[in-house]
């Protein structure tokens, strides 16, 4: 993996995000300052490794990093200032969460929040940047553990299977059931439905 902002002295942030997709539940980022003295193995993008081994890796990375925190934007949020926006929202509280701060950040894809200090894309940063890895996982790993409690709080629609993403089962649970008040209301299927398209 390449590593960017080699010459910023300091600690430099992976920074990820999961869940823009989902017609319910958070987006949900995480940022991670590594420690070279104790490098976590087998990181790559979250979407590639098996759920078990995520979780693995997600207590490696909370045991091991200098520093970790995962920062979000609910539902509401979302719909009032759409999607990249609360994503960078999120991404922005789980970096200012850091102890000690990040000197640097790099964050995963084409947009960057804006914060206090250097900051700079990495297209596929979550295959080529082994803290925006880890990044990865973290907040993949804590959306996929909120939408397994948001299953209990709102059985019949499969969160807990397809994490909120457009599934057919979500679509049919939808028309069966209506919408909760975890559902984006600005994402299409959902405002259809709720004006009755």
């Amino acid at each position: 993996m390449t590593e960017l902002f080699d010459a910023v002295p300091g600690h430099v942030a992976g920074v990820d995000e999961a869940g823009r997709g989902p017609l319910a539940g958070p987006v949900i980022a995480a940022a991670v300052i590594l420690d070279p003295a104790r490098p976590v193995s087998g990181l790559r993008d979250s979407k590639k490794l098996t759920p078990t081994r995520r979780d693995a890796l997600f207590d490696e990375i909370t045991a091991n990093a200098l520093a970790w925190a995962v920062g979000r934007a609910d539902v509401e949020e979302i719909d009032r200032i759409n999607i990249l926006q609360a994503t960078l929202l999120a991404m922005r509280r789980a970096v200012e969460q850091l102890v000690p701060a990040a000197d640097a950040v790099l964050v995963d894809g084409n947009q960057c929040p804006q914060l206090a200090c250097p900051v700079r894309a990495v297209i596929k940063g979550d295959d080529k940047v082994a803290a925006i890895s880890a990044a990865s996982i973290i907040a993949k790993v804590s959306r996929d553990r909120e939408m397994l409690e948001l299953d209990k709080r709102y059985p019949g629609y499969g969160l807990a299977r397809h994490k909120g993403y457009p599934s057919r089962m979500h679509l049919e649970a939808l028309q069966r059931l209506g919408v909760t008040p975890i559902h984006r209301r600005s994402y299409a299927p959902v405002r259809r439905m709720l004006e009755g398209v």
